[in-house]
């Protein structure tokens, strides 16, 4: 995998287009091997849950979302007048976050960005860890970004798992996408990752059987 591979084409398909319109799936991450893994579309074009909230409360000063989809978290930082970006590549994900309020661009993380070194916060949700199938190469691009003392807030898979694969989205109506290169981290294997890639550990948590991890900069 390559860090310069970002997920435009497959991001920006109809199946993913069509279930954000619609707010609800399904919408499936399926894999060659058969494997299935249902999104939760609903819960990204809700407002933020229980567990989205113990994100919120530990952002600092500006945040950066990378891969916001829907835009749930930059529209919540918004409400409360708190500077956040959202960036993802598909263009009906920054539309919705946008008409929610937040502010969001079509970008890739691995584009050029505003203000890199200077966030306070970045946010890496709903197993976008997974983003470009190389954890290692995302986390590092992401120390990029932060300020110095800088906070990234990681949601983990809810399996110990550490794997890479080619994947593609499935509406089960018989819409899909191009395959692109996936990931899932668990917990585990997110915190030797973040270690390799320059990150120490701050806090490690669970809200309804969502783990997640905060790192700064080592």
């Amino acid at each position: 995998m390559t860090t310069s591979a970002p997920l435009t084409t497959a991001w920006s398909t109809d199946p993913y287009t069509l279930a954000l319109r619609a707010g609800r799936g399904p919408l499936f991450l399926h894999r060659a091997d058969g494997h299935r893994l249902r999104l939760e579309v609903e819960r990204w074009c809700r407002r933020p849950d229980a567990a989205d909230q113990t994100v919120l409360e530990r952002c600092v000063g500006t945040v950066l979302d990378v891969g916001c989809g829907p835009g749930r978290m930059v529209a919540a930082l918004a409400r409360q007048a708190r500077p956040a970006l959202g960036i993802d590549t598909a263009w009906a994900a920054v539309r919705h976050t946008r008409d929610r309020g937040g502010t969001a661009l079509l970008r890739s993380v691995f584009d050029a960005l505003p203000d890199e070194g200077r966030w306070d916060s970045v946010l890496l949700m709903d197993g976008n860890v997974g983003i470009g199938g190389d954890p290692l190469a995302l986390l590092r691009r992401l120390g990029q970004l932060v300020t110095p003392g800088g906070l990234l807030l990681v949601e983990a898979a809810g399996i110990e798992v550490d794997e890479r694969f080619d994947a593609w989205l499935d509406d089960d109506r018989g819409g899909t996408s191009p395959p692109f290169p996936w990931a899932r981290v668990g917990m585990r294997a997110l915190y030797e990752h973040a270690r390799a890639a320059g990150w120490e550990q701050v806090a490690r948590w669970t809200e309804q059987a969502r783990p997640f991890l905060a790192l700064r900069p080592a």
